[in-house]
């Protein structure tokens, strides 16, 4: 079954990905929004996930939206919350989003940076206060923000295909 392994990986496995979560040059934080970025890690192509670490230095709402498949979180740095849950999230804790949810995320006045990991399946619908659509974010518009990035921040487009699988 394992008669022609590449080393220890199987021909088909996709390659592993070993990389510092938190990296030095700052060039590689993706900007989404006013104080708010992404670090890829995984870019899941074949299933629709990916894995990236969430950075805000800023407080206050960032978004409202819902995912159609779970997400899972772990926060490396500061705290954040849901405006419809009455738990909040600091360094050390780990956070299961079940699919259909619609929350609110906020990070507090008094939180200078947060950082957390995010792996999300499917994708992020973002919605006003009426629960219409205003925004998506899947893999492949991760990838394409990622890559506008790059070519500006002088790493070239290809940088992010690292991260590719």
């Amino acid at each position: 079954m394992y008669d022609n392994m590449k080393g220890s990986t199987h021909p088909l496995a996709v390659p592993e990905i070993a990389v510092m979560a938190v990296p030095d040059d700052e060039r590689v934080w993706v900007p989404q929004a006013e104080g708010v970025w992404f670090r890829p890690l995984m870019l899941n192509t074949r299933q629709g996930q990916w894995c990236n670490l969430l950075r805000v230095r800023r407080a206050g709402i960032l978004s409202r939206h819902l995912h159609p498949s779970p997400v899972h979180g772990y926060v490396i740095k500061g705290r954040w919350h849901y405006l419809e849950h009455d738990w909040v999230a600091e360094t050390g804790s780990y956070v299961f989003e079940p699919p259909g949810e619609i929350h609110t995320l906020t990070v507090p006045e008094d939180c200078e940076e947060m950082i957390t990991f995010f792996n999300i399946s499917g994708c992020m619908i973002y919605l006003d206060e009426d629960n219409r659509q205003v925004g998506l974010e899947d893999v492949f518009t991760k990838i394409d923000m990622c890559r506008r990035h790059y070519v500006r921040a002088g790493l070239g487009a290809d940088y992010v295909d690292q991260f590719v699988r």
